[in-house]
């Protein structure tokens, strides 16, 4: 099975290594296009206004993996790896693993999922992986649990390709509760601007943040209400699983709306 890989922690983070390295060894044909430098929370950001620059990566991957740093962003990775690098499409995109956790409303910020986002919409289901703390550096759990879930999706007869959000949590193996799958739930940050002086003395600002972890989370009204959402079940330690998608489409407005088509005019 051949895999494309990409993360926005940068081709020399150690996420992407051990994820690589884990599926190469697992058998899988691993081809690896990431940032040369960290592109964290960019999003789905595209390079158009200068040149985008590639070069292979040498002895820092497993030997049967192909590895490329680019200068684009998360997403210019994925386009790079499928139009310039790859001759036939990949059967799935893995994303990660990312160092941090994309749950709730991380995801619309979040270079790591925006790789996958990249696969889906090439007809690719994807995955996005992301370890659930910033300070550990155990990634091996998750990789581990990206094989199996690979191995287990392969088996699948998908209706259409699917982008899967799956956030590990950072605990031992045994240590994990079981898998859930979840929907989209939400996430807060009270974020300020520190303003600080360079040593010219010429001021600058500095974005900082700290989330809030509520507990109040949305319904969907289209999903049934039993249903955790990530970031409640990942306090449980569990390993979330979120389908995504990107239509955007606010389905329970047009409805509305549509009701009550009448009240809009040109006048």
């Amino acid at each position: 099975m051949k895999l494309l890989i990409s993360n926005d922690d940068g081709i020399f983070a150690l996420g992407v290594r051990t994820l690589a390295n884990t599926l190469a060894e697992a058998g899988y044909d691993v081809t690896v296009v990431c940032p040369d430098t960290e592109r964290s929370a960019t999003g789905h950001g595209l390079t158009l206004h200068h040149p985008i620059r590639a070069e292979l990566i040498e002895s820092v991957f497993h030997p049967n993996v192909t590895a490329w740093s680019c200068s684009g962003t998360p997403a210019d990775c994925v386009k790079f790896a499928l139009s310039a690098v790859m001759e036939t499409k990949p059967d799935f995109v893995v994303a990660g693993i990312n160092h941090g956790p994309n749950l709730g409303t991380d995801i619309i910020y979040s270079g790591t999922v925006s790789v996958a986002m990249e696969g889906l919409l090439e007809g690719i289901t994807s995955i996005a992986v992301s370890l659930a703390n910033y300070t550990s550096l155990d990634f091996q759990p998750a990789a581990n649990f990206t094989v199996n879930l690979l191995r287990q999706l392969k088996g699948q007869n998908l209706d259409n390709p699917t982008l899967f959000n799956v956030n590990v949590p950072a605990v031992k193996a045994e240590e994990i509760t079981g898998i859930v799958i979840t929907r989209q739930g939400l996430r807060r940050y009270i974020e300020t601007f520190q303003k600080r002086l360079d040593p010219r003395g010429k001021s600058y600002y500095w974005l900082t943040g700290e989330v809030i972890e509520e507990l109040d989370q949305p319904e969907n009204s289209h999903l049934p209400k039993d249903i955790l959402t990530d970031v409640q079940a990942i306090k449980n330690n569990a390993i979330t699983i979120t389908p995504l998608q990107y239509n955007l489409t606010d389905i329970s407005t047009v409805q509305s709306l549509v009701n009550n088509s009448d009240q809009f005019t040109l006048e």
